[in-house]
Formats: C-alpha cells, sequence, structure tokens
C-alpha cells in the first residue's frame, strides 16, 4: 500500500518538489528502509534543537507561604506525564499522532497522506506532523522573539518541514517517547489562554489534568489543533467548533478500539461543560495589590535578580518561580482595618500606610484607602501611593515635620544633650544668607522668608520640649547651628531620598520636610531608630525558588548609620511625643514606642511616623488631585468633619489602631535606656538647661542668639 502511495506521488514529484522525490524513492524493506533511504537522499542528518524551557508562571508568596498572586506571560502549570491521566494521554495520541509509540520522528504513512492531499489543493492543507515534529514546532514558535520569527516557525513550506524533521529526529534520539509526550503536553497552547494541559483543564473545567473524564479529555484533545477557532472563550460559535471537534476525537478513540462505542456515545450525549475558570489574576486581583506592585517592580529594576531588565522581566513573567516575601498577613489585615476605620475610599484624601520590621528592612504591610484598580467609578487606585515611583509610585507627599526627626538626631550627634536649648519666638527669618549653606557650598539662606510657628508656642525650648511641642521656629534655629548639609546627610544615611527619584531639595526648610516622601521610605528611615541606628534597605523579598527546585535566599542589606546611643537618645525624646507632646490626645500603645507627628504648612499633607523596637510605620494622608491646590482643610474624611488636619487628627491614629492590632501576640521589647552621662535625661520632669545670650545682647525673638559654647 505505502509502495502503490509513492509510486502515485512520484509522478507529481515536479509538483510536491524535493520532499516528495525523495520519499517516492523505491521503497525497499518496508517503511523503516524507506525513511532511512529518503533520509540519506536529502541528507537529512540529526540537528540538535535549543530547547528553553516552556514560560511557566511564577507564584508571589507572603511570609507564611501563601500564594498571593502570579505573574506570567503564558499561563501554563507544567507537570509530570504521571499527572495527566491515562485517558488524556490516550486521546492525544489517538487524534493526533496514533502509531506514535510505533514510528520513528516521521510518521512515513502520516507524512504521505498530508503530501497527497497538499498536492491535491497546490498548498500545505494537512500537517502530517508526528507528536514529535508537533513538539519542535512548538518550541521553534516559543524561542521567537519577532513576529518575523513565529511567522517562520509557522510557515507553510516544505523546508520549515525539512528543519522539523531535521530536530525531530535528534529529539527520537534524545528522549524516550513519555518524555517527548510529557513535554509535548506541557507545552501545546489549548485555548482560552491556557498553555500546557495542565493549565487548559483548569482553565475549561476547574480541575486537574489527572481528574479528567473522558469527555473533557476528548474536549482538551480536540482543541490543539486549532485553538485560536475553538476558543471556548470567544462564544457560542467557537464552541460549537469545539464540541463537533470533541465527537470527532471521540468516534476516533472507538475506532481505534481505545474506548467502546458506548463509551463514545456516552461521552457525545453530554454537554461541552466549559467553566471559563478565571485566570489567575496579578497584582490587580491579589490580596495584597500595592504590596504586589513593589515586589514586581522591585524584581525587575533591582540587578541582584538579573543582569538586564530584559532578563529580570523574562525570569519574572516565564520563570516558573516561588517568590516568598515579607508581607505578614496579620500585620497587612491589621493596617487594612485601621485605615478604612479612619478613612473612606469614597473620600477625596487618601490614606496610605507602610509597616518595616526594625533590623531587617522587611515590609510587613503596605495599605492604602482605596482599592487597587483603574475604575474610577469604583474609586479605584492605580498608582501604588505607599511607595516611591520606582516601585510603582507616584511623586508622594511632603512629611512635614516627620523631617524634624533628622534635624533633632544630627544636633546629638554633634553633642548636643537633649535638655539643651534656647530662646525662640513666634517666627523665624535667616539672619544673612549665608546662615545656611547645601551640601555644594552655596549660600541659600533667605532673609526675606519668615517662617511661622503651627504649634508648639514660644520661649525656651529644649531638644524635648522643641520636639514635642513640634515648633519651626525652634527647628529652623537648630538646623541653622548643626548645619543643613549635616543634618541632609543624617537623613540620607537613613534610606531619605525623593519619592519621585529626584535630587532632595537642600532649602533652610528642609527641616519643614518640604521634599515628596513615600511611607515606605520615611518608615524605614524611622525603623532604623529602632534598630539602635541599624539602617536595613527595604526588603521585599526573602527568597526564591526556581522550576528545578533550586532555592536562593536573600539576606537584609543593613550598615550601621548612627551611633546605638544617638539612636537611643532620639527613641528617648520620640517618646515623650505621646505623652508630653502632639500625640497626647491619641495616647500610646501599651508599650514603649516613639514617633513624630508631621503636618506641612496650611495642611496641604499630614503624617505620622512612629516606632518601637519591633516595628516601625509611617501614615500620609494627603490629595492625590494636589495636596497644596485641595488642602485639608474643611474636608470631611471617614465620615467626620475637620476645619484642620494634622497629623494627630487621622495619621496617629491610624497609626495606633495598627499596632495595637499588629502587636498583639509580640512581646514588648523596652528601648535602650539614654546614656544620662552623654545625653542627660533625667526625665521628662527634669528642669531644662537653659541657654542665654550675653547680657549686653538684645534678643530678637525672630532670630534667637545661639550660644556658641555649646558643642557643635
Amino acid at each position: 500500500m505505502i509502495t502503490r502511495s509513492i509510486a502515485r506521488l512520484a509522478g507529481a514529484g515536479a509538483a510536491a518538489g524535493v520532499l516528495v522525490a525523495a520519499i517516492a524513492l523505491p521503497a525497499v524493506g518496508g517503511a523503516g528502509a524507506l525513511f532511512k533511504t529518503a533520509s540519506a537522499e536529502l541528507n537529512l542528518k540529526a540537528a540538535d534543537l535549543l530547547e528553553p524551557p516552556p514560560a511557566e508562571k511564577t507564584e508571589i508568596l507572603d511570609a507564611k507561604g501563601n500564594e498571593i498572586a502570579q505573574f506570567y506571560e503564558q499561563y501554563r502549570d507544567v507537570i509530570k506525564l504521571a499527572d495527566m491521566g491515562d485517558v488524556m494521554k490516550k486521546a492525544i495520541i489517538s487524534i493526533e499522532d496514533y502509531r506514535f509509540y510505533e514510528h520513528g520522528p516521521i510518521d512515513i504513512e502520516g507524512t504521505i497522506r498530508a503530501l497527497a492531499k497538499n498536492l491535491g489543493t497546490g498548498r500545505v492543507a494537512q500537517g502530517g506532523s508526528s507528536i514529535t515534529q508537533q513538539y519542535v514546532k512548538q518550541v521553534l514558535l516559543n524561542n521567537a522573539t519577532t513576529e518575523e520569527d513565529k511567522n517562520k516557525a509557522l510557515e507553510a513550506t516544505y523546508g520549515r518541514k525539512l528543519n522539523e524533521l531535521r530536530y525531530a529526529m535528534a529529539i527520537e534520539e534524545k528522549y524516550t517517547k513519555d518524555q517527548i509526550l510529557e513535554k509535548y503536553l506541557n507545552i501545546a497552547y489549548f485555548g482560552a489562554s491556557a498553555y500546557g494541559v495542565e493549565a487548559a483543564a483548569k482553565r475549561f473545567f476547574g480541575v486537574h489534568a489527572s481528574e479528567l473524564s473522558l469527555a473533557q479529555a476528548a474536549t482538551l484533545a480536540g482543541a490543539v489543533q486549532d485553538p485560536n477557532q475553538t476558543d471556548p472563550n470567544l462564544g457560542k460559535k467557537y464552541r460549537q467548533r469545539l464540541l463537533d471537534r470533541r465527537n470527532v476525537v471521540l468516534a476516533r478513540m472507538a475506532e481505534l478500539g481505545k474506548i467502546t462505542p458506548a463509551e463514545a456515545e456516552e461521552a457525545k450525549a453530554k454537554k461541552l461543560g466549559y467553566k471559563g475558570t478565571p485566570l489567575p489574576g496579578g497584582c490587580e486581583a491579589s490580596k495584597y495589590p500595592y504590596f504586589c506592585v513593589y515586589v514586581r517592580n522591585e524584581i525587575i529594576k533591582n540587578p541582584i535578580f538579573g543582569k538586564t531588565k530584559k532578563i529580570r522581566t523574562a525570569l519574572l513573567s516565564r520563570g516558573g518561580l516561588q517568590i516568598k516575601t515579607t508581607i505578614d498577613p496579620k500585620m497587612q489585615a491589621a493596617a487594612d482595618k485601621a485605615i478604612k476605620k479612619h478613612v473612606f475610599a469614597t473620600d477625596n484624601p487618601i490614606a496610605s500606610e507602610a509597616l518595616i520590621q526594625p533590623g531587617t528592612g522587611a515590609i510587613k504591610a503596605m495599605a492604602v484607602s482605596r482599592q487597587y484598580g483603574t475604575s474610577k467609578r469604583k474609586h479605584q487606585l492605580s498608582l501604588n501611593v505607599v511607595a516611591d515611583v520606582a516601585h510603582g509610585g507616584g511623586t508622594g507627599f511632603q512629611p512635614g515635620s516627620t523631617f524634624k526627626t533628622f534635624t533633632l538626631i544630627t544636633a546629638l550627634k554633634k553633642g548636643m544633650k537633649i535638655n539643651d536649648g534656647f530662646t525662640v519666638g513666634s517666627g523665624y527669618r535667616a539672619p544673612y544668607y549665608s546662615s545656611f549653606k547645601n551640601c555644594k557650598g552655596e549660600n541659600i539662606g533667605d532673609p526675606s522668608h519668615t517662617v511661622t510657628n503651627d504649634e508648639g508656642g514660644t520661649g525656651f525650648k529644649s531638644l524635648q520640649t522643641g520636639t514635642w511641642g513640634s515648633v519651626n521656629t525652634f527647628f529652623l534655629t537648630l538646623e541653622q547651628r548643626v548645619g543643613l548639609c549635616d543634618t541632609i546627610k543624617t537623613a540620607q544615611s537613613l534610606g531619605i531620598k525623593r519619592a519621585d527619584g529626584g535630587p532632595l531639595q537642600e532649602y533652610e526648610t528642609f527641616t519643614l520636610g518640604i521634599n515628596e516622601m513615600d511611607p515606605i521610605t520615611v518608615a524605614n528611615a524611622y525603623a532604623a531608630i529602632g534598630a539602635r541606628g541599624k539602617y536595613c534597605a527595604p526588603m521585599a523579598v526573602t527568597q526564591i525558588t526556581d522550576r528545578d527546585g533550586k532555592v536562593k535566599k536573600y539576606d537584609p542589606t543593613c550598615r550601621q548609620a548612627l551611633d546605638p546611643e544617638v539612636a537611643d537618645a532620639t527613641a528617648n525624646v520620640l517618646s515623650g511625643v505621646f505623652t508630653k507632646g502632639t500625640m497626647r490626645g491619641v495616647g500610646g500603645i501599651g508599650r514603649p514606642a516613639a514617633g513624630k507627628t508631621g503636618t506641612t504648612d496650611a495642611q496641604a499633607t499630614a503624617w505620622f511616623a512612629g516606632f518601637t523596637p519591633d516595628l516601625a510605620g509611617a501614615v500620609s494622608i494627603g490629595d492625590i488631585r494636589g495636596a497644596q491646590k485641595y488642602k485639608l482643610n474643611n474636608v470631611t474624611i471617614g465620615g467626620r468633619y475637620f476645619g484642620e488636619v494634622f497629623g494627630a487628627s487621622v495619621p496617629g491614629p491610624i497609626w495606633k489602631d495598627t499596632m495595637l492590632v499588629a502587636l498583639k501576640d509580640i512581646d514588648p521589647t523596652p528601648f535602650e535606656p539614654i546614656n544620662s552621662a552623654r545625653f542627660g535625661g533625667c526625665g521628662q520632669g527634669c528642669a531644662p538647661v537653659r541657654q542665654t545670650p550675653d547680657d549686653d545682647t538684645e534678643t530678637d525673638p525672630q532670630n534667637p542668639v545661639i550660644d556658641d559654647t555649646l558643642p557643635h
């Protein structure tokens, strides 16, 4: 029979081309000899095929190992042949290559049938490919990086067939038949955005491949021939074509004796049963969407995860990784609940909060008052306002008086004691242009600009009382004394950088928080104080397991940014904010804690940043439409009317409610006691050491005289 077919084809050799002419050689010794003869005549030699692993989904896990998101270029779960189910294997072999286990890399009978059909139509109307050849085609398609390469992998030419044969010969030498079948069923596209039989089983029927019924297996086997024309997700017409194709598979299985005619008829009587199980979502579908966005950007942009952005992106979307992260479900729930209690999604101002573990930089929670997404009707937000631009965020909000902490730290570094201070008035202006120098050594003091107090009053203020009252004039005077550039360097040592990635604005009002920030950056700076000056870069990923099970762990990246005793003294001063300062109306959390409120000029934004040795957090609130235009005056937030919003009005209570729950089952860790010999610190009731000007010097309340006998 084969010989007669070849003879018929030989007569049309000119039309069929070189492949037909070669295969039409005398069929001596049967099909095997025929293939060997044809191979020799065409110089068909095995050619190694580059086989990168197929694109596979990446799973993102929380700190407890629970999946929180998936990233993928192609939705695929690679599984073993043993997990695919016998009925699926029978179905695919019956319809695609029923002599798969009997022939070599090319099925002579199938190829002859295809060639005869193609000769009759004048085009490549039938493939005649073995499963091995189909696997080769899928690999070539997956390797294609351009549209031109993809078209070449699919073009209907005999040249492509010859190349497939060369590669197929090498594949058959390299793998067993079972291995080839496993690889094919894992790489094949089934339609409805499902790649590989496991993903298809889940997408089409909501089951694992090992659980497929006869009708379901026949459906998937039928789908691989032309998945774009039988995609059940595209409508009734496509589903009907898939149903018809399923029945063809069932009939073929019965014809080959793989199932009985009765079984075939029973399966044909069933409905298609397509469920359209939703595809695993990316960040928008994640339980922790803002953290998910942070992780995605961290992987793509951080060189520790790959040499180039292209490599890192491919790794994330194709690598089949398991990425374990720092997010803590309990702490995240605490932050979400606290924000929702105080700020509604329908409010124009948006609240956001970040929680970070001191000593590691591990991000434990990222919460926002609005749901992540693109629907304006649902008041969703597509900007990661908890983070900087590099991690999917925006330009941030001015953090206000939370930046006074860096001036306080600089003063302590230079030897001031916590009760040292000076007298200040209700307004401050630089006494001369050279009174402030930026880090380039340029004079930037502005004697024409007067800064007034929003809080804290006038008179003598120490490092303690000036901080507790958040007195603007005190901190501008203090910054003038300790140096603007040194204050900036202190902030930078604690990881402070602008949310938009630009250079810090180095003006005398730096201490008042004029640089736009994000909660991650501010919370992490305060976490370093809680860790006794140990700064650790914000950390989201702790471990990556690749598709082969190889595990790589990531340790915190830390350095000692502050003298531990300076950090202890800073914590000592900031702890008084809850009892003697701007947070006294809100109160503490029943354990050692420290922090600082932040309110910008005319209530454009409001913040609170606080920490314990166990957990740090920063909360911001502002109007994303434009904080300077839409200030927090005469606004309703969380169902409450506010004439003015300060750091202790909304951010402070959010922070407190979060910490009470987040730290509930964690034993309190005390702060290290202040070194009183170095910094003073006889307690909050201790009388401050007053610094006065010389007797013959007149004091200008807007330009207080600073005693130069104090250490610098």
